[in-house]
């Protein structure tokens, strides 16, 4: 049997959704199906503003924008997650700063933010981990006492949910991804959030998503011309990707509930073995939070049991899959002056994560499958 890792969900109206596109014959942005997926997203999260935008990346490359980011302003984020998160920080002039994450969400610690604050620091990215909440009350309380932005990295957590706020619309921004990769997809493309009622901001950023031209004006007919306003850049998505985006969101609870499904199969099957000393954890998701059901890992008590059960699971055509090299330990994390042995938990959850297969179209015998093989190899690492 061969199990990948991952396979995109689709429901059939992917292509019906695109012909559309091309028989109105508007397939550059902010056409029919972006404003669609606007509302759909705005409605469904109760947004204040959302801008879809050509990548998760660039979401967040434009919240730093537009918290007016300039040279030697410090932004504190975990060294565990995507280039994307640090590269939009870099690219504005501004400081990353790594802090240590949590043992069991491996997300950003609330505890560890202050001792990396200074004068300088304008900004924190939490970032949501596999779709499972950071513990937004304390960020942001320490956000508003030392008067930092807080920008949510929820790539992984769009249809997530904190204490029953979807995650995005609880900072100052948030940033989606809708990668091929992630839950709902459009093969690339992303979405930003403004979680604020300031018009100033919001025009702001329509002109960086217009290549720095007050167009989104012109075309409501606010005005009669449009012009170069500012700087800014083509952060507009297709309409075809949209469209293709469209079809996978008006299934979203319905994938969202799959995935969960699969997620608890793996528990119920894997959760007997937490207190073997081979493994340190598996996948947790805290009561304050709702899921979006994007990863389930396992956390292997060391680096060459990790490897060893990844080798054991791909002999038997089952790909599973490690996660980030830590951002610090990275080359270009060294070019910033951090050193290997910077943040000892973030470095373990490197070394012994384990990602196992999670896509709707999973076959109950292709879980079954996986759950079997899993723990024949840890009868084995029993012994």
């Amino acid at each position: 049997m061969k199990i990948p890792f991952n396979k995109v969900y689709l429901n059939g109206n992917e292509i019906k959704y695109i012909q559309d596109v091309l028989n109105r014959g508007q397939l550059s942005g902010d056409g029919y199906y972006t404003k669609k997926v606007t509302t759909l997203l705005k409605n469904k999260f109760k947004l204040n503003e959302i801008f879809m935008t050509t990548s998760g990346t660039h979401a967040l490359e434009m919240a730093s924008d537009l918290i007016d980011l300039k040279d030697g302003d410090e932004v504190i984020m975990p060294s565990f997650t995507f280039t994307s998160t640090a590269n939009s920080v870099l690219l504005k002039g501004g400081k990353v700063v790594f802090s240590e994450i949590c043992e069991d969400t491996l997300n950003l610690d609330p505890e560890k933010i202050e001792q990396h604050i200074t004068e300088k620091t304008k900004a924190v990215i939490p970032v949501h981990y596999a779709g499972v909440s950071c513990r937004m009350d304390e960020i942001k309380e320490i956000a508003k006492k030392y008067n930092l932005y807080v920008i949510e990295d929820a790539a992984h957590a769009v249809n997530a949910r904190y204490k029953g706020n979807y995650l995005g619309g609880i900072g100052d921004f948030g940033c989606f991804s809708f990668h091929g990769s992630k839950n709902y997809v459009s093969g690339e493309g992303g979405a930003l959030l403004i979680n604020s009622q300031n018009k100033d901001l919001i025009e702001k950023a329509e002109i960086i998503r217009e290549k720095g031209t007050n167009r989104s004006g012109f075309i409501r007919g606010d005005i009669d011309r449009y012009t170069w306003i500012d700087k800014g850049s083509s952060y507009l998505p297709s309409d075809l990707l949209m469209a293709f985006l469209l079809a996978q969101l008006e299934e979203m609870d319905k994938i969202k509930n799959i995935r969960k499904k699969i997620y608890n199969y793996y528990y119920q099957r894997l959760s007997k073995y937490s207190n073997y000393n081979f493994l340190d954890l598996i996948s947790y998701v805290p009561g304050y939070c709702d899921s979006s059901y994007h990863i389930f890992f396992l956390k292997l008590n060391t680096k060459a049991n990790r490897d060893y059960v990844i080798t054991r699971l791909k002999k038997a055509g089952i790909n599973a899959a490690f996660h980030y090299i830590p951002l610090h330990s990275s080359p270009m994390g060294k070019k910033l002056g951090y050193k290997e042995n910077d943040f000892r938990i973030t470095n373990k959850a490197a070394d012994t994560i384990l990602r196992l297969p999670l896509y709707p179209s999973l076959k109950e015998r292709e879980l079954s499958y996986i759950a079997d093989n899993l723990e024949n190899i840890f009868y084995d690492l029993r012994q």
